[in-house]
């Protein structure tokens, strides 16, 4: 597992627990299917939304077993869209390994992600839970569809705004943020306050994130970061840095380059060299810094217990990357 909860060696159990039930829950008959997808939850992930739903379960009567296979849930969730997201940009590799998609084909990785899918409902109908977690944690599978949409018809830079790039990310990765906080309270019976109040740390810890990823995509090392914002730039997606730095290309030459049709690395390189003397990173920045007090804000109203400590302190270190 990843090295984010080594100050948390409790949660780290619970966490491995969580990995143990995904991994009978894609048990078959067809050996390729589990083999398929074990590299992807043994590659060192954060686990971040099941550590999540578990901190926000210990406001109120935390049931291990039960939490547990919601946690799983949420991760099983989370992974299927990465799958299917790795289809849709032809990525090679995932978190240092060969994608599904690379490594059996776009065929069968649609498969395993729908395959997922399934399970997750499935292991939903194990236990008794509160039909209304039920049904936002459809509403959530929605809005990621509906943000993966809004995106693609966005490309090339139709309308590209603050206001549709929020859309975009809310519905991408808040939204998943957001209901791990959110039903891990209200399945554990914290007051509806408390359990709204996590869910609005998510939904705003999600919107940094996500912010701060595509920050550090036109920021610091080019070799290493650059390749992220190469893949989007040819599929026309344009994040906040690019769309803040377009509103300072009085002269055009960040447009005619967005406008090649085959992007080289030198114009790469210079496109990355443009947002920046745009100032739309520093801008950028500054939307993400706004999250992340608004969900540090949320943290501190939160009551006092352990894991008020430690969502405080990994929403931190989450949200306090280099650029």
């Amino acid at each position: 597992m990843n090295k984010f909860w080594n100050d948390y060696p409790a949660l780290i159990e619970e966490l491995n627990g969580v990995k143990s039930i995904i991994k009978r829950n894609i048990k078959s008959r067809e050996t390729i299917l589990e083999e398929s997808i074990l590299p992807m939850i043994e590659s060192g992930g954060k686990m971040l939304r099941p550590a999540f739903l578990i901190l926000a379960s210990k406001f109120g009567e935390y049931d291990s077993k039960k939490i547990s296979n919601l946690a799983a849930v949420i991760e099983m969730l989370h992974m299927a869209t990465l799958i299917h997201d790795d289809i849709i940009d032809d990525a090679r590799l995932r978190r240092g390994c060969d994608t599904i998609q690379y490594k059996y084909g776009k065929d069968y990785a649609v498969y395993i992600g729908d395959f997922l899918f399934c399970q997750c409902f499935n292991m939903l109908a194990k236990y008794d839970y509160d039909m209304k977690d039920l049904r936002n944690i459809s509403k959530v599978l929605t809005k990621i569809c509906m943000g993966e949409i809004t995106q693609y018809n966005l490309r090339y830079g139709k309308n590209a705004s603050l206001r549709n790039y929020i859309r975009i990310i809310s519905g991408k990765t808040a939204a998943l943020f957001a209901i791990s906080f959110y039903t891990g309270a209200n399945e554990a019976k914290c007051d509806e306050s408390i359990s709204n109040s996590l869910g609005k740390v998510g939904y705003n810890a999600g919107m940094a994130f996500q912010i701060i990823d595509d920050i550090l995509d036109y920021s610091g090392n080019t070799e290493r970061l650059g390749k992220s914002a190469l893949r989007d730039l040819q599929k026309g997606y344009y994040t906040l840095p690019l769309i803040y730095a377009l509103e300072n290309d009085k002269d055009g030459r960040l447009k005619r380059l967005l406008d090649s049709e085959s992007l080289s690395s030198v114009e790469i390189d210079e496109i990355m060299l443009l947002v920046d003397k745009y100032d739309g990173i520093n801008r950028a920045k500054k939307v993400a810094d706004k999250y992340t007090e608004k969900a540090i804000e949320r943290i501190e109203k939160l009551p006092n217990c352990e894991s008020k400590e430690i969502i405080r302190g990994s929403v931190l270190k989450l949200l306090n990357r280099d650029y």
